[in-house]
């Protein structure tokens, strides 16, 4: 039996930026995936999946040592963002230096990210990783989890991370019950070439029952696309011809950017919700998708698991400090009532901006046009939502205080 400090179930984003946070903790960490990620160097194209990663998660990555990484890969830096309804006069526009910042956030490819990360952790002296490797069961005892995988082997832990997305093994099998509603609506994403440059500005229009996010690469007219709209009209859309499918879409993009063309395949995603009734329980803590999942008209899904990490660490440097047994719930209470505290006020934060935005109800549109153009124009409620949007509000008081931020 191989004995760890901490076992992490899921060699994602979220599950290698713990580990490899924990670094200079001297504990021994274990990472259990199901198979070896694409190590294979980034097409010209960049991937359909992305994420746009707000300041916070920037630090973060930044004290992790990976951020320079990354960087060299590939990144694409947007300091704009505009967002407006198509169905009232309300528009909103933020620009990082009127509020003081070089930038607003960055574009990255989720597979750049894993496989920085997942490199990151294969020299780090402290970490184990272990592929391919599925649990089959886990006995939570007094002083230790006993982790046994599908293949025979055993392992002991002080403490288990669930890491294992929105459909957690680990959480499940904990017995800890969830939370969970659908959106209506299917997420479609895509890569797609504009016309017209898009200004390194990241743009987000409401329309009736739909939501179109337009996300700029590194490349003047490439972007990424997040189209939300209603089951019905997903497959539809997925399925139109290109030809079509450009014409319907630069035209429900109000033909910001001109014409559109589709560079690439045409993904669809399921829109829920969730939200875990615990965050931590006797030897386990959750974080990432295996805690919340958030509509992501905001784009804050990713970046509330980094926020979820940071926390952790600096939970565990703690607790291992003072000498205490990091495994022990009572212990891991504060990071669960910090943690569930911000992802509830996201998750109902985005709720309440999804059902505003829903519909073609009269009285919505004129609320939302009143609301847009008074946080644009109001002094000094900009430069709030601004920081909001950055995580500056969420970052843990360990890395607020790092030289990295």
């Amino acid at each position: 039996m191989q004995s760890f400090d901490i076992v992490i179930n899921g060699g994602g984003i979220i599950g290698l930026s713990l580990a490899c946070g924990l670094q200079d903790s001297s504990l021994c960490i274990a990472v259990l995936e199901e198979k070896q990620p694409d190590m294979r160097p980034p097409q010209v194209l960049p991937a359909s999946r992305v994420s746009a990663i707000n300041a916070a998660s920037e630090c973060l990555m930044r004290h992790i040592g990976v951020w320079q990484d990354i960087h060299q890969v590939r990144v694409s830096t947007y300091d704009k963002m505009e967002v407006w309804d198509g169905d009232s006069f309300g528009k909103i526009t933020f620009c990082g230096k009127e509020s003081g910042f070089t930038h607003l956030g960055h574009i990255i490819e989720n597979s750049v990210m894993q496989q920085v990360f997942w490199k990151r952790a294969e020299r780090l002296p402290n970490i184990t990783l272990i592929i391919p490797a599925m649990i089959k069961k886990v006995v939570w005892g007094a002083k230790a989890a006993v982790i046994m995988l599908e293949d025979g082997r055993i392992l002991s832990a002080k403490l288990v991370i669930a890491a294992d997305g929105a459909h957690s093994w680990l959480r499940n099998h904990a017995g800890i019950p969830l939370t969970f509603w659908d959106y209506g609506h299917h997420a479609l994403v895509a890569t797609i070439r504009s016309e017209m440059p898009h200004l390194a500005t990241a743009r987000q229009m409401f329309h009736s029952d739909e939501i179109l996010a337009f996300l700029p690469f590194s490349d003047p007219f490439l972007n990424s696309i997040v189209w939300s709209v209603n089951p019905l009209n997903v497959e539809r859309l997925k399925e139109l011809p290109p030809e079509k499918f450009n014409r319907q879409l630069a035209t429900a993009f109000d033909m910001r950017l001109g014409n559109c063309f589709l560079e690439s395949e045409r993904l669809t995603f399921h829109l829920k919700g969730r939200y875990a009734r615990n965050f931590a329980a006797h030897r386990l803590a959750l974080v990432g998708d295996a805690g919340h999942t958030v509509h992501p008209l905001a784009g804050q899904g990713i970046n509330l698991g980094f926020m979820d990490v940071a926390e952790l660490i600096g939970e565990l440097q703690r607790l291992r400090h003072q000498g205490k047994d990091i495994g022990q719930h009572l212990y891991l209470r504060r990071y669960e009532r910090r943690r569930k505290y911000d992802a509830a006020v996201t998750l109902v934060s985005m709720q309440g901006f999804y059902e505003l935005f829903d519909g073609n109800n009269s009285l919505k549109k004129l609320l939302r046009g009143i609301g847009l153009r008074l946080a644009d124009s109001l002094p000094g409620v900009k430069s709030k939502l601004v920081r909001q949007a950055m995580g500056l509000n969420d970052l843990p008081e360990w890395l607020s205080n790092s030289y990295f931020c």
